[in-house]
């Protein structure tokens, strides 16, 4: 399982999730993102799908096919909202999760409670997401502390709505000096919904390829 991550709310860890996930389907795979914000959940809003059933209900001893529910915002892509769950997300299902044969992206809360942690301990690796402004990369470099700390390797980082491109060694050095590395991809600021612009698809087509080739 791989972990979105980040030390910050809005930074855009559930468009990150849903970008790379929609980026895997359009190579043929069949993603399934997880809510495991189960106080703050908004991934079930961002997909266009009903918030129930959900995690709480995997938990509980449903299959997750049973309860996964298919993205109409996000062609391709299977999402598992929290339902009815609420504080650090169960680790009945996270377990049941880490035996499920697709790959599973876990949109995780942000900053250090357990709520955080929670999924962190479950996940195989993790990345993280910033904006490239210094607080938030200076968060981003906490979580990923924690991250490695709770036995979730750190692959990288995302930054998002920078006003540098993909390459640019300004945003990879800020993000460097605070140990967030390596950039594994760059998201521009996109007005509108950055899942639909075509500039968005192929910074995560470019995120997707990056980790597929590192077999994460």
């Amino acid at each position: 399982m791989l972990a979105i991550a980040g030390g910050k709310g809005g930074c855009g860890k559930t468009t990150t999730a849903l970008g790379l996930a929609a980026a895997l389907a359009r190579d043929g795979g069949r993603p399934l993102v997880v809510d495991a914000d189960c106080d703050m959940p908004n991934l079930h809003t961002m997909a266009d799908t009903d918030r129930a059933p959900g995690v709480d209900a995997v938990a509980d001893g449903d299959s997750i096919a049973a309860v996964t529910h298919r993205s109409t915002a996000v062609p391709g892509v299977d999402v598992l909202p929290a339902g009815g769950a609420s504080g650090p997300i169960d680790r009945t299902a996270l377990r049941r999760l880490g035996r499920a044969r697709q790959r599973v992206i876990l949109d995780c809360p942000a900053g250090a409670t357990d709520s955080a942690a929670a999924p962190l301990r479950h996940a195989d690796a993790a990345l993280v997401v910033s904006t490239d402004r210094p607080a938030s990369l200076d968060d981003a470099a906490k979580t990923a502390r924690m991250a490695e700390t709770l036995g979730a390797r750190v692959v990288g980082s995302v930054l998002t709505r920078t006003d540098e491109p993909p390459s640019a060694a300004a945003a990879r050095e800020r993000a460097l000096a605070r140990a967030v590395e390596p950039v594994v991809a760059t998201v521009p600021e996109i007005a509108g919904d950055v899942l639909s612009d075509r500039v968005g698809r192929a910074s995560y087509d470019r995120l997707a390829t990056a980790l597929v080739r590192r077999n994460i």
